[in-house]
């Protein structure tokens, strides 16, 4: 399941805590930080082109487990305005063994970095705004992808 979600995210609503095949639950949390590039940050904006969002999240999930031996995937995001500390997106990858849930979590999450329209605007201590982009996702999607194939 790739879910965009315009509030905040309530965890047990979206995500199973246990399957009885998996040997390995990965998780990943992005939480709004209080800086970026030496700025102060006092809250940030997320907008997304929600259907568009949902489909190429569900492709990368759809992705991972074939290039992955997992046995599910999870992914919300979250959009609107979040304060410092809130919940941004969170993963969830389960698998028979750590590896393969560890290197899909990682392949989603810098493949929804680089692939899925999501946009966030963050609001500094300053007065000033500014519509940010991850500066080190260009490469990570395709700089991993042959040790992803080699994880399986």
């Amino acid at each position: 399941m790739f879910k965009i979600v315009d509030g905040p995210i309530v965890l047990h609503d979206y995500f199973e805590s246990t399957l009885d095949e998996v040997g390995g639950i990965v998780t990943f949390e992005g939480r709004v930080r209080d800086n970026n590039q030496g700025k102060k940050v006092k809250k940030l904006l997320y907008e997304a082109f929600c259907e568009m969002a949902e489909l190429e999240g569900a492709k990368i999930l759809k992705e991972a487990k074939s290039f992955f031996a997992i046995s599910k995937a999870d992914c919300i995001h979250r959009t609107g305005v979040l304060a410092i500390r809130d919940l941004a997106i969170r993963i969830s990858v389960y698998a028979k063994h750590r590896e393969a849930a560890f290197l899909a979590c990682q392949y989603i999450i810098d493949q929804v970095k680089t692939r899925v329209p999501i946009w966030k605007k963050e609001f500094y201590i300053d007065g000033e705004t500014e519509w940010v982009k991850c500066l080190t996702c260009a490469n990570q999607g395709i700089a991993h992808h042959d040790h992803f194939h080699h994880a399986r």
